[in-house]
């Protein structure tokens, strides 16, 4: 562990890159993805809020892989809060699945910040029409170290697709987006809070589908991913995808050492909160940005500090999420 960069603002400088250590302020990294999607808008978001709600404390937005590599960045103290989905979380914090053999117990989490759609994406004409029409083709299922990537193999091999069945691509959402464009691939997944502005773009010049996930591939996905719901993409969302399309929903995550100060924690928490609407303002996602849904949702121990500020406000901490 190095995570003294919450200690040593010079650290944190060099981290950052900076050409010198920042001597008002205490400079905080918070691990997004990529520009495409929505944990690099909620990310700054919440970085503006610490800027203005956290004296002492200076947080900028940092463009990642997203969340396998988040875990990595949180384990390594190269970053002091991250965005990840929850079952990438679960498994880094257990040391099962990608992270087998590497358990990352210092994870912890701050709060359960929206749920995630797994959206597959191709275009009108395209001949897929179901999750199975997708053997046979070029499929983009994430970028390396993304949490798409994750829930792509999870509900592929959940029904009996493998990656031997399809043509896989590791592309970023923007590149996704970009190569369904191209007529490079011929089709896509984004596992991402809707609406996304690399497929609201797509949508805006290609005619779209979103595939629809039956109710027994559903059923197969969640009882090989127990994190995974149901939930419904409302219809209206993109343009041109005017029904209701019934997608797999996965909550995201923000996490933290659990070397970070009990006061900093607390302050975060208590920022976010307190100041939700000011991340709203940012993106839509954020009204799922609640205590409850923190409380029912969250798939790791929660930073003695955060217990401390729901605790404060009188909410009921389950003993599941006490370290």
């Amino acid at each position: 562990m190095k995570h003294q960069n919450i200690l040593s603002a010079g650290l944190m400088a060099v981290v950052l890159g900076a050409g010198a250590p920042a001597l008002a302020q205490m400079q905080l990294s918070i691990a997004t993805g990529g520009t495409g999607g929505v944990y690099y808008p909620m990310g700054g978001g919440l970085a503006e809020i610490i800027n203005n709600h956290i004296d002492g404390y200076s947080a900028t937005a940092e463009v990642t892989g997203a969340s396998v590599e988040n875990m990595g960045l949180i384990a390594t103290g190269d970053a002091d809060l991250a965005i990840a989905l929850a079952d990438t979380v679960q498994q880094a914090q257990t040391g099962t699945g990608r992270f087998e053999g590497q358990q990352l117990e210092m994870v912890r989490g701050i709060a359960s910040m929206y749920a995630n759609m797994v959206q597959i994406v191709t275009l009108e004409g395209s001949g897929i029409t179901s999750l199975a029409d997708l053997a046979g083709h070029r499929v983009s299922i994430g970028a390396p170290g993304s949490g798409t990537e994750v829930n792509a193999q999870q509900i592929l091999e959940a029904n009996g697709i493998s990656y031997d069945d399809i043509e896989e691509q590791r592309l970023n959402f923007n590149e996704t987006a970009d190569a369904l464009s191209n007529g490079d691939i011929d089709a896509g997944f984004w596992s991402v809070g809707a609406p996304t502005s690399s497929i609201l773009n797509l949508a805006t010049t290609q005619s779209i589908h979103v595939i629809a996930l039956s109710d027994e591939e559903m059923t197969a996905a969640i009882g090989a991913n127990s994190v995974f719901a149901r939930t419904t993409l409302a219809g209206g969302t993109y343009s041109g995808v005017d029904e209701d399309v019934p997608v797999i929903g996965v909550p995201n995550v923000l996490v933290v050492s659990s070397e970070m100060d009990d006061d900093l924690a607390y302050e975060i928490t208590k920022a976010m909160f307190d100041n939700i609407a000011e991340l709203q303002a940012v993106h839509p996602a954020a009204n799922q940005t609640t205590v409850e849904f923190t409380l029912d949702a969250t798939p790791v121990p929660l930073h003695p500090g955060a217990i401390r500020y729901f605790e404060e406000i009188g909410a009921t901490v389950p003993d599941r999420l006490r370290p």
